[in-house]
């Protein structure tokens, strides 16, 4: 649920030479690291400019993929690193809202599992109502065959992958670097790889955003299972997904059809871990889903950055996750990972050909721009909603399934005909309504108000992916069933139920 204006603006975009844009100082960007001048190395550590590359971008998920393209459709030498091979499993909701599907690369088809028409929506597992559209709201895919494809189209756009190629550390001065216009990216196998800019995308636990200095301020806990079911099971959830408003703070589940398999997940804040892991066995009981054997059960941690955290260090970037670009409220991210990493391509390029470390610094400023006006004006608004989340659960969930305008506004944000930025600016009411929230509880360091978040980044949990947030006129029906009773006309949907598993309370059964 994010913007795709004005993050979309590409490198001709630039603020005035020489002068940072509106709303970001000299600190955005950390100065090229000080030191002497360093000598050129010797002929056996760079036998020619056909060394070096344009870009080097690191991490082969969505953002990585898409900063690759971006880059070799510019006609840049590019080389793109993977530490797995390829494809492999994320742990990810995998739903596609339209902002991602408008930032794919052309002739991109995507490998849908589902396309989306309706959305049960629970308040821990009671007062559940479905709301359902004649237009598709959103695509659900596997990322396995989505992340390997979008790595396709940069290879046949010119970028040169490789796999198996762990990243230990960059360096942009030392004996490794041959010059100020070089940075060294070092493998864990001791290989040293030369480039003109470097793209850091390589996750939540990025190295590379180590080395920018990436500050975070909400890290959240995600559970996912992959549930096979029955095709009786599967046809029950076909074209539908589920959002249950969890018990804790901020915390929610969702499950997500995909075939003939399920995708039954929870995320809340860090630190909850046991009532996460509660939450998660509880859900899956209640939708009658525990008599299932999941074939992958997986966690991770989702980052989101503070609103001061730098976006680049000398020649390098990063971008999606290993950025903290998410949105704080649905923690959806491959929008976010697609846009910031096409941005970050683009501007790795210029990066690439700035002579000097001035104007290096002027390119990594522009790229800090486009990211701030577009993706960082959504998670400003994302930051406000999580807070109001997080205070009335229950205020949402009515809102949600009551009103009229509140359903089309999710309807439109999730088909990318609308952001949510957009729609706080635009709406009067909404203004003032989080303008209340804001003199009510302190939002801008990107802490919650449930005191959640940590100042510094940690590094001691697996890296992982967010899961996918769920991405004209509502038409309100009961998933697989009659009209059932329901507050303002909507209605309340059937559950599937496995064999073996207790009813789950407030939730009625599949007859």
């Amino acid at each position: 649920m994010s913007s795709e204006h004005a993050e979309n603006a590409g490198p001709e975009n630039t603020a005035p030479e020489g002068a940072a844009p509106e709303g970001i100082g000299v600190d955005e960007v950390s100065a090229v690291d000080e030191g002497p001048e360093t000598d050129k190395a010797s002929a056996g550590d760079v036998d020619s400019a056909a060394d070096v590359w344009d870009v080097v971008v690191v991490g082969a998920g969505p953002a990585g993929a898409s900063a690759a393209y971006a880059a070799a459709v510019a006609g840049r030498r590019v080389l793109l690193l993977e530490k797995s091979e390829l494809p492999r499993y994320k742990t990810c909701g995998g739903g596609i809202i339209g902002p991602s599907r408008d930032s794919l690369p052309p002739g991109f088809e995507l490998p849908l599992q589902d396309r989306v028409h309706a959305v049960t929506f629970s308040l821990d597992g009671r007062f559940a109502r479905t709301r359902r559209s004649r237009k598709m709201l959103f695509g659900l895919i596997n990322r396995p065959e989505f992340d390997a494809q979008l790595v396709e189209h940069a290879q046949k756009a010119g970028a040169e992958l490789r796999t198996g190629a762990t990243v230990s550390r960059v360096e942009q001065h030392g004996p490794a670097v041959p010059d100020r216009r070089t940075v060294a990216v070092v493998l864990a196998d001791g290989e040293t790889v030369l480039a003109r800019a470097v793209v850091g995308a390589d996750g939540s636990a990025s190295r590379i955003g180590a080395h920018v200095g990436v500050k975070l301020g909400q890290v959240d806990l995600g559970l996912e299972a992959e549930i096979p079911v029955p095709p009786s099971v599967a046809e029950d959830w076909k074209g539908r997904v589920l959002i249950d408003w969890g018990p804790m703070p901020g915390s929610y589940g969702w499950v997500f059809p995909k075939g003939d398999t399920l995708t039954v997940g929870v995320i809340s804040a860090r630190g909850e871990g046991a009532a996460t892991k509660r939450y998660m066995e509880d859900f899956v009981a209640r939708l009658g889903l525990s008599g299932f054997e999941p074939t992958i059960s997986s966690g991770h941690l989702t980052r989101c950055r503070t609103d001061d955290s730098p976006l680049s260090r000398g020649r390098v970037l990063v971008c999606g996750d290993a950025a903290g670009l998410l949105e704080p409220w649905t923690r959806e991210g491959i929008s976010y990972a697609l846009r910031s990493g096409r941005l970050a391509g683009e501007w790795a390029v210029r990066v690439a050909e700035a002579g000097d470390a001035v104007d290096a610094r002027r390119q990594a400023l522009n790229y800090a721009f486009a990211i701030k006006a577009g993706l960082g004006v959504e998670m400003a608004v994302g930051r406000r909603m999580l807070a109001l989340f997080e205070r009335r659960p229950g205020l949402l969930h009515a809102t949600i399934t009551g009103l009229r305008p509140a359903w089309n506004a999710f309807a439109d944000i999730t088909r990318g005909s609308a952001t949510l930025g957009g729609m706080v600016r635009s709406n009067g009411m909404a203004r003032r309504a989080l303008e209340i929230l804001d003199r009510r509880m302190d939002t801008s360091s990107g802490v919650g108000p449930a005191g959640r978040g940590i100042g510094q980044r940690e590094r001691s949990a697996p890296e992982g992916e967010d899961p996918g947030a769920v991405g004209e006129g509502a038409v309100v029906e009961v998933a697989g069933g009659g009209p059932a009773e329901g507050p303002s006309g909507v209605e309340t949907p059937k559950v599937p139920k496995a064999p073996g598993s207790p009813k789950a309370p407030g939730v009625p059964e599949a007859s």
